[in-house]
C-alpha cells in the first residue's frame, strides 16, 4: 500500500523569496521535484503566531491587515515530500508547517514503483 503525505504550508501573500512571491517559488520547486499535487488556496481571513488578523474585508476597520493568509497543500509519497521539504525549509524558517499520513481514496496518479 502506498504510503501518501500531505504537507500543509501556511504563508502569507505578501511573503517573498528572492524577489518573487513565496508561494510561486515553492510551486516552482514543486514541479521541478515532479511533486504530484500542490495547490494554494487563498483564506477569506485567519491568523498566525503574531496575532494579526486578517481578512479580505477592507472595509472593516477592527481588521488589522487585509494582506490574506494562503494555505498550500503539497501531496505525495512519503519519501518524495521529505525530499521537497529538504530542499524549501530554508525558505520556511518562520512558516508554520504541518506533515500528515492521509489516505488517498481516488488517485488520479499512481506512485512511481507502485
Amino acid at each position: 500500500m502506498t504510503a501518501w503525505k500531505q504537507l500543509t504550508i501556511y504563508v502569507s501573500e505578501s511573503d517573498s523569496w528572492q524577489h518573487q512571491p513565496l508561494h510561486q517559488a515553492l510551486l516552482g520547486i514543486a514541479r521541478k521535484q515532479r511533486i504530484i499535487g500542490m495547490t494554494v488556496m487563498p483564506a477569506i481571513s485567519g491568523y498566525g503566531k503574531h496575532g494579526i488578523f486578517r481578512t479580505m474585508n477592507e472595509l472593516d476597520p477592527s481588521t488589522e491587515s487585509c494582506v490574506l493568509p494562503l494555505v498550500m497543500t503539497v501531496i505525495d509519497s512519503e519519501i518524495a515530500i521529505a525530499e521537497f521539504f529538504s530542499l524549501v525549509k530554508d525558505m520556511l524558517k518562520d512558516k508554520f508547517v504541518t506533515c500528515q499520513s492521509i489516505e488517498v481514496f481516488s488517485p488520479l496518479v499512481t506512485l512511481q514503483g507502485q
